[in-house]
């Protein structure tokens, strides 16, 4: 039975973290072929599962450690119908790295999970395409049809939650709220953005996070903000505006390079993960749910603790304020 699928913890005012950037920390750092940017492909032999656990043990102590809770987020990014064919997966092999990829997630939270560390399983679904461009688009039905089986997988699997990382374009993120919401899975949908701010389509963030909400009567347990740097899009984001509250998630690039740069690039750029941390702690002021907190491209645990020891105070001032207006 999934041990948090009817109460989210992380819809709380508790911190929670989540990992890094987990494609380009397995390539750059430990130096695994990962075609295709396919991490849940080193399921498939014993060596690839002991790097992924490695890589989630490593979060799950940080956790632990700092005593906040841990999105633990499954390796499945690219584990649907598409790439799964182009690498040579039929769709009983590729259900079958999905149940894997959650299972792993189980067994890191049986031997990490206490009281103080909650920790919380998320069925990583990612875009058909490309997580830059949105080429191809696909209608909303088209996006649910597509993307259903996989995340009927992690719910057989007792995922807590689906996550949809790296949207780029507004139908597809609608299309996998309404197939999760058709199967009873709560579902959180992240999106992309440029430089200037806005989603690859030129649509505003605010705008795309209210068709969503009008579409699916504000399905989606909340949203998140991955693969941008803060600089891209901080100056968008007015404070007080209702639709921020919406925003409880950020996984951000340590490098403020473009997409197009990223792509581009043959070396990791790393940035700075203490000045990516006071950058996330400044956007806390303008999000005022912002709990759920981790890294994409080119972050690794430095940067994720960093941002731990940046914003941790914040979330103990909220405590500690709480419980003195409780008293009075």
């Amino acid at each position: 039975m999934a041990q948090y699928r009817a109460n989210l913890p992380q819809l709380s005012n508790d911190l929670f973290l989540t990992d890094g950037g987990l494609e380009t920390t397995l390539i750059f750092q430990e130096e695994i072929d990962l075609p295709d940017f396919a991490a849940f492909d080193l399921l498939k032999h014993s060596a690839g599962y002991q790097s992924l656990t490695h890589y989630f043990r490593t979060y799950a102590t940080m956790a632990q450690n700092y005593q906040v809770g841990l999105i633990l987020e499954s390796a499945t990014w690219r584990a649907n119908p598409d790439w799964g064919t182009k690498l040579g997966y039929s769709s009983a092999e590729l259900v079958e790295m999905n149940r894997k990829a959650i299972a792993l997630l189980h067994d890191i939270r049986q031997e990490y999970e206490t009281e103080q560390c909650q920790m919380v399983i998320s069925g990583c679904v990612g875009p058909r395409g490309d997580g830059y461009i949105p080429g191809d688009a696909m209608t909303v039905d088209e996006a649910a049809d597509y993307h259903r089986s996989q995340i009927e997988t992690f719910r057989d699997a007792d995922a807590d939650l689906v996550t949809a990382i790296t949207m780029n374009y507004v139908e597809e993120a609608i299309g996998i709220v309404q197939a999760a919401q058709a199967i009873g899975m709560p579902v959180v949908i992240s999106f992309t953005l440029e430089t200037d701010g806005k989603l690859p389509t030129g649509q505003s963030l605010k705008d795309a996070i209210a068709q969503v909400d009008a579409v699916t009567n504000h399905e989606p347990a909340y949203y998140m903000i991955n693969c941008a740097h803060p600089t891209h899009f901080a100056s968008t984001l007015t404070q007080g505006e209702p639709w921020l509250e919406r925003i409880r998630g950020l996984r951000a690039n340590a490098s403020t390079k473009s997409h197009v740069e990223l792509n581009e690039s043959e070396t990791l750029d790393d940035g700075n993960p203490e000045e990516l941390g006071s950058q996330y702690r400044s956007l806390k002021a303008t999000l005022p749910n912002l709990n759920v907190l981790g890294g994409c491209c080119g972050t690794d645990d430095r940067h994720v603790e960093a941002i731990c020891k940046a914003c941790l105070p914040l979330f103990w001032t909220y405590v500690s304020s709480a419980t003195l207006m409780q008293r009075v």
